[in-house]
């Protein structure tokens, strides 16, 4: 009988489907060190890498970390969500709204609103102020701009 050999360490390669923990920070801007999500005290997540999932560069440092490990992933905005684009901000009128969304809909800054695109897909925006008969929309992810830290802990790579 043979001694038992030890199962070499699984790597995570930019097509690999995870099992991880993960706590993204913010570490930039007004709300830094406020976490923005957190698994750890819960269920763990899962990621298919290169499905859009998680941003490019957010997935590129996962890449070689074995099966098992932590680490800690200090991003800046471009390896994270990006920098804010000023050109994703843009006036909707109130007839579109109201074509969209129905008459008596009724929408306030802070609201996260739903478009359909022209090509069927979805995106979103967050309302930030109306002037006149248009509303001021941001369309830039949420996270656009800000730096993050990323604590993950990855217990399982196919």
């Amino acid at each position: 009988m043979s001694a038992p050999t030890e199962a070499a360490n699984v790597l995570v390669r930019p097509d690999s489907y995870l099992t991880l923990h993960y706590r993204i920070t913010l570490d930039s801007g007004p709300a830094a060190g406020s976490v923005f999500t957190d698994t750890f005290d819960g269920r763990p997540g899962t990621l298919q890498m290169g499905s859009g999932q998680w941003a490019p560069g957010m997935e590129a440092a996962l890449v070689g970390h074995a099966e098992g490990s932590r680490a800690t992933l200090n991003l800046t905005p471009a390896e994270a969500y990006g920098d804010r684009n000023p050109e994703l901000l843009q006036n909707v009128s109130r007839r579109m709204l109201a074509e969209h969304a129905g008459a008596d809909a009724t929408f306030e800054p802070g609201d996260l609103v739903e478009f359909t695109a022209p090509n069927g897909g979805r995106y979103s925006g967050v309302l930030k102020s109306w002037e006149g008969d248009a509303a001021l929309f941001d369309f830039n992810h949420p996270l656009a701009g800000t730096a993050l830290r990323v604590d993950v802990a990855i217990l399982g790579v196919l």
